[in-house]
């Protein structure tokens, strides 16, 4: 069954940060489920030719395995170690993704890292470890927001298994968080998230729609596009929405003043959420709407690089990569975000 729009965006939140890490406690927790999860890492291929393998997951490994061929011989994606074992962490989701922002800033607060630069959010293998993280900034007066991922990506430093929690929904959706997963693989560029959640992004739904089209699946593909619209649509509103918080934000008046003007344009949020009938990802407030601003902000200016090249991958590729090499040139294509 496919997800709906909020699950889509769910789903994007995947967790970048995978080294080094701001405090040894947090180190030593990322280094603890990394461990777990190579620990409990099988080969796909073992699995599906295990007898005593269940049916289910046999059919879903060898779909991946599939999947993951196309990635490299259709969407030039990288032939690698990656997706080629599974792990069951024995939980829904692999991640908790923790952003934060000031009452009254759309600026999501960043923490820097040394292999994936400065991100506008912070990983967590942990449920309970990510709620005690937030309560302690709501507590300092932050807009706090906590988004689950389905998906873990080391960047490609490490062979990263395919997880029960990619499992949990259609065949369509596996398909596309790998492409998402090894497209960060191909091109990333340390401390700018927008860029590289966008790239993903285009490259994620590029790949899918490629995909279901070899396949023949013509409903499935139908759906696919269907929910990439309402997502479009949510994410439309909330980045909207955000703009006009980042105005009120600048005009300089009273706290009391602007506290009842964001309470206004949240709700009103709400209500054009319900009447398109979506449902927003969690709270709304200014650490959620910088979690969808991350992800979706800069997908259409690369959705249409993607169309300038007439749908060629690997040209695409290149001109993401000198992009990658050029801060001016990203920025002339993706403007900074408001902050």
């Amino acid at each position: 069954m496919l997800p709906d729009a909020q699950m889509r965006l769910i789903t994007r939140l995947a967790l970048i940060a995978g080294a080094l890490a701001l405090s040894g406690c947090y180190y030593l927790h990322l280094a603890a489920g990394q461990l777990e999860m190579n620990r409990r890492r099988e080969p796909i291929a073992a699995l599906v030719a295990r007898d005593d393998t269940d049916a289910a997951l046999r059919q879903r490994l060898d779909y991946a395995s599939h999947a993951r061929e196309f990635a490299i011989s259709e969407l030039g994606l990288p032939d690698n170690g990656s997706y080629r074992s599974y792990a069951d962490l024995g939980r829904p989701y692999a991640t908790w993704n923790l952003f934060a922002a000031p009452e009254f800033s759309v600026k999501p607060r960043h923490w820097c890292f040394p292999v994936a630069g400065c991100v506008a959010y912070r990983g967590y293998f942990d449920e309970q470890r990510a709620a005690r993280a937030a309560k302690h900034m709501a507590d300092r007066g932050d807009d706090v927001y906590i988004g689950p991922s389905l998906a873990y990506s080391t960047l490609g430093h490490l062979r990263d298994p395919l997880l029960n929690t990619m499992l949990g929904y259609g065949d369509a959706e596996l398909a596309a968080l790998m492409f998402h997963e090894l497209a960060h693989q191909t091109v990333y560029v340390p401390g700018d998230s927008d860029f590289n959640e966008a790239f993903a992004t285009v490259v994620e739904d590029e790949g899918a729609r490629r995909w279901l089209t070899h396949l023949g699946r013509g409903e499935e593909l139908a759906a696919f596009l269907e929910s990439s619209r309402r997502e479009e649509r949510l994410a439309e509103l909330m980045i909207a929405t955000r703009n006009r918080l980042a105005a009120i934000y600048a005009s300089g008046e009273p706290a009391g003043q602007m506290r009842s003007s964001k309470a206004a344009e949240l709700a009103h949020l709400r209500e054009s959420l319900t009447a398109l009938g979506l449902k927003s990802a969690g709270e709304l407030n200014n650490a959620g709407l910088a979690a969808v601003a991350t992800y979706h902000r800069c997908v259409p200016a690369l959705t249409a690089l993607l169309a300038e090249h007439g749908g060629n991958l690997p040209a695409y590729y290149s001109a993401i990569r000198a992009l990658a090499r050029d801060s001016t040139a990203r920025s002339a294509l993706c403007p900074s975000d408001r902050r």
